[in-house]
């Protein structure tokens, strides 16, 4: 089966190796989506109203590029750095989503990346329709361009290759990483 990726372009996703989105068939995954404004600074730092909007965006987006919006999401997990904040994160889900009810979760969890960042969404959306061809055409171009344009990481030295991600056998580690 075919997959879509999306991008967001963070430095995060370099970073750890992640795509912002993930298409398969009728199924979409986002994956944790925080309030960056694009150059991994945070958005609107002690505002969980305005960072929750700010990760919607980010997601529709995405969501957009792979053929998809907001009406199309199933579930929602909130992830919140203090529970206080709750309202405010509530009330924009509320104004998002109150005509289509996704499943939701919210958990408070200790600190994201940056420690101004109060609030980190994901979202798993199902489509009616296959992506159109020519958003998958320009998606897997831009993943084939980014995967071309990418320095190759580096685990203990060595260059990491797909095929061996995670190092699952001792020949896959460097000598010494299994003491």
């Amino acid at each position: 089966m075919a997959r879509q990726r999306a991008f967001s372009g963070t430095p995060w996703e370099e970073k750890a190796g992640y795509c912002r989105a993930l298409r398969v068939g009728q199924q979409i995954f986002v994956s944790g989506t925080a309030s960056s404004d694009g150059e991994g600074n945070t958005y609107a730092p002690g505002d969980a109203y305005a960072q929750t909007h700010r990760c919607f965006e980010i997601i529709q987006q995405a969501l957009e590029e792979l053929g998809a919006n907001l009406s199309d999401v199933v579930r929602t997990r909130v992830y919140i750095t203090d529970m206080n904040h709750w309202p405010e994160v509530a009330r924009a889900h509320h104004e998002l989503f109150v005509a289509h009810s996704p499943a939701n979760t919210t958990v408070e969890i200790p600190v994201l990346i940056n420690p101004d960042m109060l609030v980190e969404v994901e979202v798993e959306a199902l489509c009616e329709e296959t992506p159109p061809q020519k958003n998958l055409a320009r998606s897997q171009s831009q993943a084939q361009d980014r995967s071309q344009s990418r320095p190759r990481s580096m685990f203990l030295g060595r260059p990491i290759e797909p095929a061996t991600l995670p190092p699952v056998t001792a020949s896959d580690l460097d000598e010494g990483c299994l003491d």
